[in-house]
């Protein structure tokens, strides 16, 4: 096995044990990049002689005995919106082509201080407000979506070109992506990773997380972001823990909600198999389930919509009065919608949210997790609009793919996707794990087992 295709842990191990040098794996990594990434699009920059120069630096201080954990020597790829100091945030904009970082953000600084290795920043959908990434193609097939907002960060994953990335998450823009290229994508309670530093598009929905191979590495990763930051107004004073699952764990006694409504409404004939054969699997590692009703799912739509519109708005106030033709359409539609939003939609849409937060906390008293579908169709071709249903219903694809992630980013509950099969036409399939506030240790129990018990996953075919 090439250097470039282990997983973080696997990676780890052998830099720990010495049988692999951090200068040898980011080397590995980078002609990775040089052979894939002119097709797949994944990077907007490539720090090729900062990876370098931060790997020598690795291997002199574990060879000094100066080894700083699993995530020493790592390379890793970060979305164009989280800063990096002396490169450039772009946030796939021409708003802000000319801006370069000054400072760390606290993940890059986290991260940075953990050893890891930047080898670049990757592509997102402009200012983080969209489903697909245009700029970026699929892992698995050129002629497909990355899905997005984090679609450069989990193709790179998927294709080797980084052995672990960091996305932001606002409606979905980890998981989605990572469902649709068949790795990791993990979203933490709200305020348990810090976001300074990170470009904002609704700071009150917005979250930093991992996209890794395995869902051992997430937790690795996520080992390395959470923790208070005072500079984050919402950031948590949660108490640190160990996120790493154990090996072999077992899920009895352990109650896993299965949704009859919403989450398996239009949604693929081969999604809900692959999904529901991968509870199956939960069960068969004893879990039991549990049927569960999703509360005020009517209102789940216009309540995401009613909080993110009005709050990006805001953020780009000045840059779309001053400079609006540098927005690319898409985003300049949504950003000028807002300003005719209403503020007592916004406020309507914050006392829906308490609502239901509150009866999500009631359907996680009954069970200790949610299951179901991270998105509810595989990656649609480029440059397609809608999706249509079995019953003859049409839907935008961007409203699709948020649809069922949505709900994580309301109410701030951890959700984990995990690859859990694929469809006909080889495209990856997700499954996605919603859990209790700060509930991350037992996703990733759960997810951890789930992976264990199937085949190894390779990389992705069009790499």
């Amino acid at each position: 096995m090439r250097p470039y295709e282990l997983s973080l842990s696997a990676a780890a191990d052998a830099i720990r044990a010495r049988r692999l040098s951090p200068v040898e794996l980011a080397d590995s990594v980078l002609e990775r990049i040089e052979q894939v990434d002119p097709h797949l699009r994944a990077y907007v920059t490539v720090t090729a002689e900062r990876a370098r120069r931060a790997a020598r630096e690795a291997e002199n201080d574990i060879a000094a005995g100066r080894y700083r954990g699993p995530l020493h020597g790592i390379p890793m790829g970060l979305k164009d919106v989280i800063d990096v100091a002396g490169e450039a945030t772009s946030a796939g904009s021409r708003v802000r082509a000319d801006h370069r970082a000054e400072a760390d953000s606290t993940v890059a600084a986290r991260l940075s201080a953990a050893g890891a290795v930047l080898v670049g920043k990757t592509h997102t959908h402009e200012f983080a407000y969209g489903l697909t990434t245009p700029q970026t193609n699929n892992a698995w097939d050129t002629g497909r979506v990355a899905g997005g907002s984090s679609g450069g960060s989990s193709v790179a994953v998927a294709a080797g070109t980084a052995t672990f990335t960091l996305g932001t998450d606002t409606g979905g823009s980890i998981r989605v992506p990572a469902a649709l290229n068949g790795v990791v994508g993990f979203k933490p309670t709200y305020g348990l990773v810090p976001r300074h530093g990170v470009t904002s598009l609704s700071w009150s929905l917005d979250h930093v997380g991992p996209i890794t191979r395995t869902v051992e590495d997430a937790a690795l990763v996520l080992a390395a972001l959470a923790g208070h930051d005072p500079r984050d107004p919402a950031s948590l004073t949660a108490p640190g823990t160990e996120y790493r699952p154990v090996a072999g764990a077992d899920l009895t006694n352990l109650r896993v909600g299965v949704p009859r409504t919403y989450f398996f409404d239009h949604v693929d004939a081969e999604v809900e198999a692959a999904v529901r054969r991968a509870i199956d699997r939960l069960r068969a590692l004893g879990a039991h389930l549990v049927d569960v009703e999703i509360p005020m799912t009517r209102y789940i739509r216009a309540t995401h919509w009613g909080l993110m519109v009005p709050e990006a708005t805001a953020y780009h106030e000045t840059s779309l009065r001053t400079v609006p033709e540098l927005y690319q359409a898409d985003v300049r539609i949504l950003l000028e919608a807002g300003e005719l939003m209403p503020a007592g939609d916004y406020l309507r849409a914050q006392r829906a949210r308490t609502l239901m937060r509150r009866e999500w906390a009631r359907v996680l008293r009954d069970v200790d997790l949610v299951a179901a579908p991270t998105v509810p169709a595989t990656a649609v071709k480029a440059g397609q609009e809608t999706i249509t249903w079995a019953d003859g219903t049409v839907e935008g694809v961007s409203d699709a793919y948020v649809r069922l992630s949505s709900p994580a980013n309301i109410t701030g509950l951890p959700s984990l996707s995990v690859p859990v099969g694929q469809d006909a036409a080889g495209l990856p399939i997700g499954m996605q794990l919603l859990g209790r506030p700060l509930g991350e240790k037992v996703l990733l129990r759960v997810g951890h087992a789930y992976e264990q018990s199937q085949p190894a996953r390779q990389l992705a075919r069009a790499a």
